[in-house]
């Protein structure tokens, strides 16, 4: 059975959307007009939907004519199973329903239905980042399901379906991260399935993914030091201060963007920074480094002013262009509606993170891991090792000078 949706005819600028299914099997065609519109020039003719299914509008578009495709196969299949007619009424009327924004429950026993129960025991749980990404993953499997024009129900699970997602996941043109985080996903799902009572395949799901080269885009110490230099506009001090503590503090924008002086404390003489992490609660009781202590000193004693997220990705891209950061790499970046890898200049790749990952660079293999960790708040060493970039330049040249140096002291012992 096969779908097709393409627009009407009609001279107006907005298109109805209309329905032609042919089931090749009993030589039937069917053809239906639905109440959803669309003009043409965001209407993809290849794929049969809206060209961005990301602006919010499309996107419920496009889940309407997935969940149609979902409806309509069921009904077909109920149909021909008990040996009835299948009527062209009633498919006229599923689809007038959907179109009309009516959604019925997820239908038990269905991985959509677990994801559903698993998200909401998790809630409470788990910060709104997480959540926010689980609710992605949720999505990712609803077009999966339109992809298929059908519900994936857990009994149906097998090596079949990692298969057929990752050929919807390159069709789509996902990047292979997204794809085998989902896949890491539906496997914890799985296993909250079986806690349930419930038989899964989940042991069953082989997953072997090639080591993938992840460019780690840090700023050296030296790179440091040539933005505190550089002079900046007004607009951009608040901005500069910021970037310049993340990298002397390792923590995400969520966290040193609430500091605050009353969260100091003096110990022994040492001050201290003590806060809860946003993302994981955790509890952190963080020496300030001299840099910080001289920024917070030249801000009256007060922190920098806060901002907002992309006020703040903005800004320290256009310090880092004063810095003169024009080194060429390889860095991913929006393109349309997907991240791609491209070729550009350091300062057009900055963000928010980048602090995080330079102080775990630059001050890994000059302080014990376990005290960086501390200040990280990493609970193991593997997920603080993601953050350290392998081409450190300062290593590479210690390393270098070590090797001169040895080489020189055995050419004058030979003479």
């Amino acid at each position: 059975m096969t779908f097709q949706f393409f627009l009407s005819k009609n001279s107006g600028l907005q298109k109805n959307i209309h329905l032609k299914i042919t089931d090749n099997q009993k030589n039937k065609i069917y053809n239906f007009r639905t109440d959803l519109c669309i003009s043409e020039e965001n209407w993809d003719k290849e794929k049969q939907r809206p060209i961005n299914i990301y602006l919010k509008k499309y996107k419920i578009l496009n889940a309407k004519l997935d969940r149609i495709k979902k409806k309509v196969t069921r009904y077909i299949d109920h149909q021909e199973a008990d040996h009835k007619k299948v009527l062209r009424r009633e498919i006229s009327c599923k689809i007038k329903k959907i179109c009309n924004g009516m959604k019925e429950p997820l239908q038990e026993n269905t991985l959509l239905y677990y994801m559903q129960w698993y998200i909401d025991s998790k809630k409470d749980l788990i910060c709104h980042s997480t959540y926010k990404r689980y609710k992605v993953f949720f999505r990712l499997l609803e077009r999966f399901e339109g992809f298929l024009c059908k519900s994936v129900y857990i009994e149906d699970m097998d090596s079949d379906f990692i298969r057929d997602f990752m050929i919807f996941g390159k069709q789509e043109e996902y990047s292979e991260n997204t794809i085998y985080r989902t896949i890491h996903f539906i496997k914890t799902i799985l296993n909250f399935v079986e806690r349930k009572g419930i038989r899964t395949c989940v042991r069953e799901l082989e997953l072997r993914r090639e080591k993938q080269k992840k460019e780690v885009i840090t700023l050296t110490e030296k790179e440091i030091i040539k933005i505190q230099k550089t002079d900046v506009p007004e607009e951009l001090q608040a901005a500069k201060d910021w970037l310049l503590i993340s990298c002397y503090t390792g923590q995400r924008f969520s966290d040193f963007i609430r500091f605050s002086t009353q969260q100091i404390h003096i110990i022994e003489g040492k001050t201290c920074l003590s806060f809860a992490q946003q993302k994981t609660k955790k509890e952190i009781f963080l020496p300030l480094h001299p840099k910080v202590l001289h920024i917070i000193e030249r801000n009256k004693n007060c922190f920098p002013k806060i901002m907002d997220i992309q006020h703040y990705n903005r800004s320290i891209k256009e310090i880092a262009k004063l810095a003169h950061l024009n080194e060429s790499l390889k860095s991913r970046k929006r393109i349309g509606y997907r991240s791609r890898e491209v070729q550009t200049e350091k300062w057009e790749a900055l963000s928010s993170h980048i602090g995080r990952r330079s102080f775990a660079t630059n001050f890994y293999g000059k302080i014990p891991t376990p005290l960086l960790m501390e200040a990280t708040g990493h609970s193991t060493e593997q997920m603080f090792l993601r953050y350290i970039n392998p081409v450190n330049k300062d290593r590479i040249l210690s390393l270098s000078n070590y090797f001169d140096t040895i080489d020189e002291g055995r050419t004058a012992f030979q003479y």
